[in-house]
């Protein structure tokens, strides 16, 4: 059972609420965020664009810009080499407008993942030499290739590095010395000595922020100042999806950049995009985090996953909406042979754990059959499932492939840095890492050193619900439901608010849904009080906790029709939204965790 906390942190809330004209309430909710000060306080509540940090704060940015303006300048073929997930995608689209825009000289290459792997490689180098390119520009990579740098300065091309992993290291002698590449610049917010307020921004808003430089200093023209706005509010929408898709905590600017950004998705003039949008039956809804993140997002991997990224790329590139459709719709059913491939995966990954018994702090899963491309998402089912740092592992062509997925508790980067003569590639950051091996028989050695230097507590694991307020359930009416919205766009960094009550009876109950997977509920409070309660969780696991508690004959009645139990009482952590149904509106509780 999760550890249940109820933040008490301490502020004049009275004060904040009759200044900011919000309830004491939705005041403690911010100082729980660590929203202190007038001017946090104002950015959270009232963020613009305007408020986003400088570009020239960011250490390499006023380099890479004036090499990319002297190149434009003198007419030199560039290319940009990205990624193949939503971020590299969005990154390498946001510098393609960009310098096009300016009248530069560019191309685009994004490696496949199968036949390249991630990031710069020495046969992307050759190809872009053969062809003539006079500059690379890296984005959403680059940071760990220095091997490959090398090789194109060599070559005698200039590299400009974009990127937002971490920079590599060596430990010695209990110093850490960081291993950048030896390129003519290099911008990101991770790299030692960078001043950048925030950094913890994705490739895409780097990418967003290297265009807002260059148009600074080439496109300051006032006739032109226009057409760069309208530009820089299209390409917003990029940075946010990407935002979003990398899992990149909504706080800070990042927060402004998602709320702007989708709210201005659906007015987008990029065909793809649009016709994206309406193959999944978007268009004209009201886009949230939700939608980008398991809609949109998944749409445009799974081009990288199944097929090449170069695709989606062709999708955002497209300059006509029919052709758009026709790529869009591809782009869907990828992704469904991709649902359908991943569940299989996940089935198989969760059967080697239960018939194996294993018990180790890392979970290690060699998967040699599954698709390559799949192992980072059915590391992440896999740890949301038993709460673990999980690495899954498949063969490829040329050893061993795999991906990680982590836990708050554990810098999963930090940990295989510890144990990087294994590898023969590796890269990520705190939550996520990406690896090869050069044969089965390492696959056992890996998941011995990771767990043998493993320091992880049982405390560690233990799921933590994190409490705003204790509330009563008739505090949330209309008005306040309506006022949590000055909260959003939630996500990662920024979770829905969650509040807590004792007491809470069950009255009638019913599973709904096309898998009847969902359970709604009559409930009343203290008072007696009706409510709507929805609960979207695992319904297995609260039907074993009724009858544990209650015992099987009252937790059966509370699914009989016409029946009222009443004699079952819980408490909840939930939050109050609004549902909306045949043109009605009403209040309904929305039942997170339970005790």
């Amino acid at each position: 059972m999760a550890r249940w906390m109820v933040a008490a942190k301490k502020a004049d809330f009275n004060q904040i609420a009759e200044k900011y004209r919000i309830t004491p309430v939705l005041a403690r909710i911010l100082r729980n965020r660590d929203i202190i000060g007038d001017n946090e306080i104002e950015r959270y509540l009232y963020g613009d664009i305007k408020d986003l940090h400088d570009p020239l704060l960011m250490k390499g940015m006023d380099k890479a810009a004036e090499i990319i303006q002297s190149k434009i300048q003198e007419g030199k073929s560039l290319r940009i080499i990205g990624d193949y997930d939503v971020d590299g995608i969005c990154s390498t689209h946001i510098l393609l407008t960009g310098i096009r825009a300016l009248g530069g000289k560019a191309d685009t290459d994004i490696p496949h993942r199968i036949k390249d792997g991630y990031g710069l490689n020495e046969s992307l180098i050759e190809a872009a030499a053969s062809d003539g390119i006079d500059t690379i520009i890296t984005c959403d990579n680059g940071i760990t290739a220095q091997i490959q740098i090398q090789l194109a300065k060599k070559l005698g091309m200039t590299v400009v590095v974009t990127d937002h992993h971490e920079v590599p290291f060596e430990e010695k002698e209990g110093e850490r010395i960081y291993l950048l590449p030896r390129a003519d610049a290099v911008v990101d917010p991770k790299q030692p000595g960078c001043g950048y307020p925030f950094k913890q921004i994705c490739g895409a808003v780097v990418a967003f922020k290297l265009v807002q430089t260059l148009f600074d200093r080439i496109g300051n023209g006032q006739s032109n100042q226009g057409k760069y706005h309208a530009i820089m509010d299209e390409l917003l929408i990029f940075a946010a999806l990407a935002t979003v898709c990398d899992v990149m905590e909504l706080r800070d600017e990042n927060r402004i950049i998602v709320k702007k950004g989708l709210a201005r998705m659906n007015n987008t003039s990029n065909p793809g995009l649009r016709a994206l949008l309406v193959v999944n039956g978007l268009e004209d809804k009201a886009l949230s985090p939700y939608h980008a993140g398991f809609i949109i997002g998944p749409c445009i991997n799974a081009t990288g996953r199944l097929d090449t990224a170069k695709r989606a790329l062709a999708l955002f590139e497209a300059g006509d909406f029919k052709e758009a459709v026709t790529i869009a719709g591809d782009l869907k059913s990828l992704n469904e042979s991709r649902k359908q491939m991943t569940e299989e995966g996940v089935q198989k990954a969760v059967g080697l754990l239960e018939n194996k018994n294993i018990q180790d702090k890392v979970l290690v899963i060699y998967l040699p059959e599954c698709h390559e491309s799949l192992a980072g998402i059915i590391a992440g089912r896999i740890r949301e499932k038993y709460g673990k740092p999980a690495f899954v592992l498949t063969k490829g062509d040329e050893g061993i492939k795999g991906s990680g997925r982590s836990i708050e508790t554990y810098h999963m980067y930090e940990e295989m840095s510890a144990c990087k003569e294994i590898f023969t590639r590796f890269g990520g950051h705190k939550m996520a890492a990406g690896l090869s091996l050069p044969d089965e028989e390492s696959v056992e050695l890996f998941r011995r050193k990771l767990n043998e230097n493993c320091k992880l507590t049982e405390e560690d694991f233990e799921e933590i619900v994190h409490i705003d307020v204790p509330m009563p359930l008739a505090f949330a009416d209309r008005n306040f439901i309506k006022e949590l919205s000055f909260l959003e766009p939630f996500g990662v960094g920024n979770p829905k608010p969650l509040f807590a009550r004792k007491g809470i009876s069950l009255l009638t109950g019913r599973k709904i849904g096309k898998n009847k997977n969902v359970g709604k509920y009559q409930i009343a409070d203290e008072n007696n009080n009706r409510y709507e309660m929805i609960y979207f969780g695992d319904l297995e696991k609260f039907d074993v906790f009724l009858n544990e508690r209650f015992g099987n004959t009252l937790a059966r009645q509370l699914y009989v029709e016409g029946v009222r139990t009443g004699e079952m009482t819980i408490s909840m952590a939930y939050y109050p939204d609004l549902n909306s149904y045949g043109g009605r509106e009403s209040i309904q509780i929305v039942m997170q965790h339970y005790c």
